[in-house]
């Protein structure tokens, strides 16, 4: 569905979404504002559609998978698909349906969340019983805006369900963007509680909050922000760095700071259903040889987040950081959107530019130590930042598209892909604009460039 139709249609497609576990005549839009149950359904339908169909699910079509690919962390060992092989190739085009995807999901949730700002806004309850609601939703709403932004540059910030207004919204400047994030996820934080009700940190909380603000500060270069942010989520002492590697994305860890819990109690999540293969040669994904080979000697990540898959001639390595891959009588993961490894690394690569070199090799200590290495030896600037970034490739491999944006956002893209992607172009660093959505709004209009 086009972002004119998902932002100007949906409305009552939103509120079939949410009306599951209630009675119909609950589900006027202004119903649903008035019982702190049908908010929460409300929500909980945001966080479903994240994990099931939005650019961070774990899945086929999230962005794990699709920018693993177009990056260096997988190869492709099949040609069924066309997006596959687009995104590993790096022939990606306007009309691709991935690109489709990535955009029209991520504003169909927008949509939803915006409605729910608005509803909160009139809603009759009290601001105690609203505002950690309204924090959750000004979080989504940042979040979502977040991965779009990364993925296509500059974009229309969609801040209402006016579906007039947004038929003919053009695309803002990327700070512009990032200024409207800032301020969401400032508000949030001042409205959302220390930690979810829940206990399972699968709603947003305070320290998710900071955690996302201090990555955008990180990514725009204000690194003081960046290490007050994520200075902030780590002396909380709320979420401690998990020191065996085998636990680190079990569903207690005490290191998740928000995470995803599959439709149902004994489903796999869905990165491990993507990235676990039993036999080779892999029928679909496998880490390239290069990322393999590039692990330093001794390092447990190695051994317990990937898995080596022979034929008895060949051998291949999957992740294996999620590690339950069929149903069972119980989830024992749940798919981690932040976890405090990252804010160590963010405060680390903040404390380098900041010119605090002992702070951020401290940092990068703790991230090594945890893995089974001794401490680095690197202590001057240049030979700090490179062992970061080797940390950063190593934890986070498979995340998020974490190795894709981290060499887009210090222009390295190139040189790590030049070599390896015949298809590569420096324009690469931005994805297309979805071809139809050009057509029904030229005000999005001009196409990135290199398409």
């Amino acid at each position: 569905m086009a972002l004119i139709l998902a932002l100007g249609g949906l409305l009552l497609g939103c509120e079939k979404a949410l009306e599951p576990d209630y009675p119909n005549y609950l589900l006027s839009q202004d119903a649903i504002f008035e019982d702190t149950a049908t908010i929460d359904a409300a929500l909980a339908d945001i966080y479903s559609g994240l994990r099931d169909n939005s650019p961070i699910t774990g899945g086929r079509t999230g962005i794990a998978v699709l920018l693993g690919l177009y990056a260096d962390e997988l190869n492709y060992y099949s040609s069924s698909s066309e997006t596959d092989n687009a995104f590993y190739n790096h022939t990606v085009l306007p009309n691709s349906s991935a690109v489709f995807n990535l955009w029209n999901t991520s504003y169909t949730l927008i949509f939803k969340v915006n409605s729910i700002i608005e509803g909160l806004h009139s809603s009759p309850l009290g601001e105690d019983e609203i505002d950690p609601y309204l924090g959750e939703a000004l979080f989504l709403r940042a979040y979502l805006h977040f991965y779009l932004s990364q993925l296509y540059g500059d974009i229309p910030y969609i801040e209402t369900t006016n579906y007039v207004q947004n038929a003919s919204v053009s695309r803002m400047p990327l700070q512009q963007v990032y200024g409207k994030m800032e301020n969401d996820l400032s508000l949030a934080k001042n409205l959302l509680p220390d930690m979810d009700n829940s206990g399972k940190r699968l709603r947003a909380a305070k320290g998710t909050a900071s955690a996302l603000l201090a990555r955008l500060y990180l990514y725009n270069g204000q690194w003081e922000k960046a290490w007050t942010e994520s200075n902030e989520v780590i002396a909380t002492g709320n979420y401690i760095l998990e020191s065996d590697l085998n636990n680190v994305f079990l569903k207690e860890s005490p290191s998740t700071i928000w995470q995803l819990k599959p439709e149902m109690d004994g489903y796999p999540t869905m990165e491990g259903q993507s990235f676990i293969f039993e036999f080779g040669p892999p029928s679909l994904y496998a880490l390239t040889e290069d990322f393999i080979t590039d692990f330093e000697t001794g390092d447990l990540r190695k051994e317990v987040w990937t898995r080596e898959i022979s034929d008895g001639t060949e051998s291949w390595y999957h992740a294996y950081k999620y590690k339950q891959n069929m149903f069972s009588g119980a989830s024992s993961e749940y798919s981690i959107q932040f976890r405090v490894a990252e804010q160590y690394l963010i405060r680390a690569e903040a404390s380098l530019h900041l010119d605090k070199l002992q702070e951020a090799q401290s940092d990068i200590n703790v991230i090594r130590m945890r893995a089974g290495l001794q401490p680095t030896s690197a202590n001057s600037p240049e030979e700090l930042m490179d062992e970061l970034m080797r940390q950063r490739r190593f934890e986070f491999f498979t995340e998020g598209g974490h190795r894709w944006f981290d060499i887009k956002r210090t222009g390295t893209a190139a040189e790590a892909l030049q070599p390896i992607k015949t298809g590569w172009k420096e324009t690469d660093v931005l994805l297309p604009l979805p071809q139809n959505e050009l057509l029904l709004n030229p005000n999005l209009n001009p196409q990135n460039p290199g398409y």
